[in-house]
Formats: C-alpha cells, structure tokens, sequence
C-alpha cells in the first residue's frame, strides 16, 4: 500500500471547509481593494530564488526543493510566492499596462523542514503584491490589507508587528554595529550563525537557536537615516488614524533578503512555537535585481494551514459546504428515469443532489441518504409514478409528504431554506 510522503497531507472531509472558507474571504478582501489573481508555476529556474529569496537563507542553503530535470536544467519547486510573481510581472510586462499593479495569489509552496503542527513540506499560502509605490501610503495599504483579511474572517487573538530595516545605507552602519556585538559570542553562537557573520550578519538575528544573543542585539531603529525614519514614521502614522493595532519590534528583519524598508509579522496567540500567520514587507531593488527596472514594491504572504488552526482554536464557526441537500431514491425502471428527470430539475435551480446509482432496495438507500446527512430525500416509485406523484421525506425529522410531479423543486425549496 501507497503512503503519502512525510511532510504532506490529504485535504477532505470536514476540513475542506475551511479551505473554501479562507479562499473565498481571501478573494473578495482583496477584491474590494483592487487586485488581480495571478497563477504561476510551480516550479521555476532555482537561480531565481538563488537571486531573489537569498544565497544564505535557511530557504535556500536547507529547504529547497531543488532537481534537474531531463534537460540539465537546475529546476525548483517554488518555496515562496513572490519571486514567481515578480518574474511574471517583468517577463509579461506588466508595467506597460500601468503602475501600480495589484496582484494576489493562492497556492502550495515547498519546503524541506521538520513536519510539526502548522509546518509542512507542502504547505499553502496566499500573497498579495503592491507594485509600483514608493510611498508610504502602499506601506500602510499591505498593512490593512492584512488585517482587514484576519478581522473578515473572524479572528481576534493576533498580533501585527511592524519594523523598518532601512536602506543600503542604514544597514551598513548597522552591520557593523552587529558585528562588533557578536565578534565576542562567536565562539557560543551556531555553526550557521558562525557562518552568517561573515556572509549576511543580519540573519542572525533570525536564528531559532541563539535567540538568547537576539534580544540584547543592538536596534536598528537606531540607525535609520532621514528618509528611512521619515518614511516609518508616517506608515506608523496612517495606520494610527485608521485605528489599526500593532506592536513594534526592533529586532524584526524577516527571513529573506530582498526586504528592505518597513517589514511586518502577524502572530496568533494560540499557536505555540509556530505562531507566525504571515509576514510581509517592503522590497524595493528586488525587480531591478530580477532583470527589470527600478520600480519599488512591497507585498505579504500567510500561511493558510496556520490559519485553519487559528479559526479553529478561537472557535470560529465555518459553515459547512451545501452538499448532498437531497437524496433522490427510486424503485423501478421508469421510476428510475423520471428520477433522474427530478435530480436534473432539482440541480438547475442550485440545489445539491445525490442519485443512487447502486441499484439497491429502498431501505439501502435510505440508509445511505442519512450516512451522507441529505436533508431531504425525494422518493419515486412506480405507483406513485402512476398517479403523477412523488414522495418528499425530511430526513431530520421523517415527516413525509406525496406531492404531485411538478411541484417537487418548489416544495423542496421551500423545505430547505425552512
């Protein structure tokens, strides 16, 4: 027997709505403020994310799916949504149409980590990129964009932390000032953090293991220049007049490399170790970099397998998918035909029907009805055929009625929406 691979998992059953769930309050949030769906493919040249996400990433020094295919190309399966995204808007160009752009996305991403709860090695997330805006204004617009998706869907108990990790200049300074306050921990810190000092300084502040060295690491709040102060502080601003809530956390850069500017973090409070929904932020150079023009960007991405586990630790009601609203039973050749007629009658007016189509006895199918929780059943046999009628039985209570043939979808109905 076939097993599926360590770090996936099979999506059905009860847990299929809240999939529909978030897809669905996802696509008409970002509706409401303008963007497009965009689709690309799931795999990609792996120097995209080489160039994009970072050289000394935990991405793509640990997870990436990474293979060559039957053309000696070096091919990746995609870890993150933006580059993807980015790579279209440069290959379609999709400036010539006009800036800014507003794109989102839904779909798998893959990384090789240690499955946990909220962490697999194919796991979903949706994306929104703002593209086009130096202002601000765009800052503040992903930021309420992403709280206004948390609050449709219902959540209460999560955190927005807000940073700016400045411009090429700011973090020259801070850089060093990293360096001189590791140089004397070298010899305690990781072998990745040991590496990282001389490599990209910055991510280790984004170790897992020598969290302990982090929270007295010097801010780089402090060394913002003019502009990058200025450009934090009115984000801060607009989102204070929009009464939306966050927390500021010096010490927050994010795990990939092309963030520059204002960068933030959704956290929920039920989620333990892995409390992380979503994280965004600013990323200026990042298409000039891809092979494109100067054109300054920012975006978010949450995880939505994470998120199923906030709606389901704060009790969020999710309401059930409308399946198997009425079960058609019939006994008899022609009864069978004019069943058929009936569930074909019934689904042109947007009512989910199951046919049996096991050739069982009535009782059988009754049975199945109530193990599929129909809530009505519409029972054709062949006297009452005869007489022009059907029997329509509520499944819930076992009430039933004969109705005559062409008043089924009309009585039904009103049953239903009762």
């Amino acid at each position: 027997m076939y097993k599926r691979i360590k770090g996936t998992e099979d999506i059905f059953g009860d847990d299929i709505k809240y999939w529909y769930y978030i897809e669905n309050v996802v696509k008409e949030t970002v509706r409401l403020y303008g963007y497009s769906e965009i689709r690309t493919p799931i795999f990609e040249a792996t120097e995209l994310f080489i160039r994009s996400v970072g050289e000394e990433t935990d991405i793509v020094q640990k997870e990436m799916y990474t293979f060559e295919d039957k053309g000696q190309r070096s091919i990746t399966l995609r870890p993150e949504g933006t580059a993807p995204t980015i790579r279209a808007f440069i290959e379609n160009s999709m400036m010539a149409t006009g800036l800014p752009k507003r794109l989102f996305y839904i779909g798998p991403m893959f990384r090789y980590e240690r499955p946990q709860k909220g962490r697999q090695r194919q796991f979903h997330q949706f994306g929104v990129e703002l593209i086009g805006s130096p202002s601000p204004l765009a800052d503040a617009e992903g930021i309420i964009v992403a709280d206004r998706v948390l609050k449709n869907l219902g959540l209460l108990n999560y955190t927005i932390k807000i940073n700016s990790i400045g411009c090429d200049k700011c973090r020259a300074n801070y850089k060093n000032a990293l360096k001189e306050y590791y140089s004397d921990k070298l010899d305690y810190v990781c072998d990745d953090c040991k590496r990282r000092y001389n490599t990209n300084v910055l991510r280790l502040l984004d170790c897992k293991v020598d969290v302990e060295y982090v929270k007295d690491a010097p801010k780089i709040t402090d060394y913002l220049c003019d502009d990058c102060k200025h450009h934090y502080e009115e984000t801060k601003r607009l989102l204070d007049n929009l009464k939306i809530k966050y927390v500021e956390d010096p010490l927050l850069v994010r795990g990939l490399d092309y963030y520059n500017g204002v960068v933030f973090e959704i956290h929920h409070g039920d989620l333990g170790a892995q409390s992380a929904v979503g994280g965004g932020g600013r990323y200026d150079k990042l298409i000039k970099e891809l092979g494109g023009s100067q054109t300054p960007s920012l975006g978010f991405a949450m995880g939505i397998e994470r998120l199923i586990i906030a709606l389901k630790n704060e009790k969020i009601p999710v309401e059930d998918i409308k399946n198997n609203e009425i079960f058609v039973a019939h006994l008899g050749e022609q009864a069978r035909i004019e069943a058929l007629k009936i569930a074909e009658d019934l689904r042109d007016n947007g009512i989910s029907v199951v046919f049996s189509t096991m050739e069982r006895g009535l009782s059988a199918q009754l049975k199945h009805a109530a193990r599929l929780k129909c809530k009505l059943c519409v029972i054709v046999g062949e006297n009452e055929l005869e007489r022009n009628i059907v029997i329509l039985r509520n499944m819930e209570t076992g009430e039933q009625i004969e109705i005559e043939r062409d008043y089924v979808v009309g009585t039904a109905k009103e049953w239903i929406e009762e």
